[in-house]
């Protein structure tokens, strides 16, 4: 049973989607399995999406101090929403 999308890394999920393209890519899989394979490449996208989007805000929070050094300060509502 293949790992579920939510515990999975960045990474993980990223590398487990470029493996799903290659097989779609390469047309030689069953049409269900194909469909099962595309299904799960479009979540593992979503959470790579949201895992870019939460790594994103991050950095987005990274400030300088007057001191020179960098610290991290609460997110404003930007306005911003979705992708």
């Amino acid at each position: 049973m293949p790992e579920p999308i939510d515990a999975m890394s960045f990474e993980d999920a990223l590398s487990e989607l470029e493996r799903i393209v290659r097989g779609l890519e390469g047309g030689q899989m069953k049409l269900e399995d194909a469909i099962s394979a595309y299904e799960r490449g479009a979540a593992l996208r979503r959470h790579c999406d949201a895992k870019l989007g939460e790594a994103e805000m991050r950095v987005r929070a990274i400030v300088q101090n007057d001191d020179g050094t960098t610290g991290t300060e609460p997110l404003a509502d930007t306005g911003e929403s979705g992708r």
